[in-house]
């Protein structure tokens, strides 16, 4: 495994207590930096500061779609831990399986929510700390549903999409204050969003990837760790692929 070096670096991950955030909290601590895991799910978070064992590692419940929830929360881990160097917007839903004329009209509103406005409120309060600081990396985890649009995932494939704008122009406003903001757009990977999925969504995802597979959470990890890296001074403003070939732009 190669060693990216987050030593004395202190990193946010929302969604950190599964799936890809936790498997890119595991990878930050390997890698030397402090990590506070936000998340819902406290039993889940228990779950994963077990098992990674390490006094690197804390914890607050944060509903991410609550912007005041957000605001406290930074401010208490900037006074606890002096500075926040690394944000990673991860935790996200996928919404049922609906053609758009019979999608919900509150699951829609929730997956935008949660999946789009929680990067926005995130972000927005995030750079201020970072701006005082002149350093910091964000990283969005994004989809290939973002670029290309699944069929009867009218709202992820558009949350997606959003966040894919909303990094874009975000890494350009912040390129000259030593700020890189990237993000992601992986492939479908086994994790537990895959219970909220039809077998049938599921088969389609795997039939749409070249390799023949789905992701594995550590490929992504290893990614988002090299992109929260000081050694990324360049790249900002990007859309980096893990789609197994799927990408075709």
């Amino acid at each position: 495994m190669i060693k990216f070096d987050l030593k004395d670096r202190v990193a946010i991950v929302t969604g950190g207590a599964q799936g890809f955030g936790l498997a890119i909290t595991e990878r930050f601590i390997d890698s030397g930096a402090s990590v506070v895991i936000w998340d819902i799910d406290e039993k889940e978070i228990k779950k994963a500061i077990n098992k990674i064992k390490s006094n690197k590692v804390s914890y607050q419940i944060v509903d991410v779609s609550d912007h005041d929830s957000i605001k406290k929360n930074l401010k208490e881990t900037e006074n606890k831990l002096k500075k926040i160097d690394i944000f990673i917007n991860n935790a996200g839903i996928t919404g049922p399986n609906a053609t758009l004329e019979k999608y919900p009209i509150d699951d829609w509103r929730k997956v935008i929510e949660l999946n789009l406005n929680s990067v926005f409120y995130c972000c927005k309060e995030v750079v201020p700390y970072m701006l005082k600081n002149n350093y910091g990396r964000i990283v969005n985890i994004a989809s290939i549903a973002g670029k290309e649009g699944n069929p009867n995932a009218s709202a992820y494939s558009t949350s997606k999409a959003g966040v894919i704008g909303l990094t874009k122009s975000l890494g350009k406003e912040l390129a000259e204050n030593n700020i890189a903001v990237n993000c992601v757009t992986p492939a479908a990977a086994k994790t537990r969003i895959f219970d909220q999925m039809t077998q049938e969504h599921i088969d389609y995802m795997l039939s749409k990837i070249p390799r023949k597979k789905f992701a594995k959470v550590d490929e992504l990890a290893s990614l988002v760790t090299w992109l929260s890296c000081e050694e990324n001074s360049f790249s900002t403003a990007a859309v980096f692929d893990l789609s197994g070939g799927r990408a075709t732009y």
